[in-house]
């Protein structure tokens, strides 16, 4: 009696983990975080090097000495938005790489229902957001803009997590508490930027890399 007792706790569990794999992305790859993480942090020192200016200045204002400048042939606008697009495109292609790999290791599908069904809803609060960010730009509001980015994200993420591992909402609900903090302290909004977008990333990548793929 006990013996089927736990066989139909095993076939339950079993069932359970399937109905899990199929309704949830869960090829995420730690190191993914950990690659986003590092680019926006690169990212960040380039801009403080285009700035001419140490991070947590006192004296000076990122975004008011950035609509200053024209240093290496390049306007703000022109530097922000190159800086910006190449960032984003190594930090996508090293998430697709490491998570590609992971779903092969695991033999786990990468293109699936539950991938669109979290592409979909982290989609949706980042356009918004982008447009958001480019209306504070076009009325001046500088300071706004990186503040702006963590919320929305971490709104994206919460958004997105539904459809893939707990531990994405959790680092979402950081992002957010962060940039609601940014947005008191607008004149260290850079700072901010760099720690949600770079350090939490290496920290968020680091333990799901030691929790689920670390043999």
């Amino acid at each position: 009696m006990v013996k089927n007792q736990n066989e139909h706790l095993e076939n339950l569990a079993q069932i359970r983990s399937m109905m899990e794999r199929s309704s949830r992305f869960i090829s995420l790859s730690g190191l993914s975080g950990v690659a986003a993480g590092t680019c926006a942090i690169l990212g960040a020192g380039l801009v403080y090097l285009y700035l001419d200016m140490p991070p947590f200045s006192s004296k000076r204002v990122y975004y008011e000495e950035a609509v200053q400048i024209h240093r290496w042939g390049l306007s703000y606008l022109t530097f922000f938005v190159l800086t910006a697009t190449i960032v984003f495109l190594l930090a996508l292609v090293s998430g697709i790489y490491f998570t590609t790999r992971k779903a092969r290791k695991k033999g786990q599908k990468v293109w699936d229902a539950a991938s669109k069904r979290m592409l979909v809803n982290l989609a949706i609060p980042l356009f918004t957001g982008g447009l958001f960010c480019i209306a504070l730009f076009n009325y001046g509001m500088y300071g706004l803009i990186a503040p702006s980015t963590l919320i929305f994200y971490g709104l994206a993420l919460v958004n997105g997590g539904k459809y893939t591992l707990d531990d994405i909402r959790y680092l979402g609900v950081t992002e957010i508490v962060l940039g609601i903090i940014a947005l008191f302290n607008p004149g260290n909004g850079l700072e901010f930027w760099a720690f949600g977008f770079g350090v939490l990333h290496i920290v968020y990548g680091i333990i799901m890399y030691n929790k689920y793929e670390k043999v």
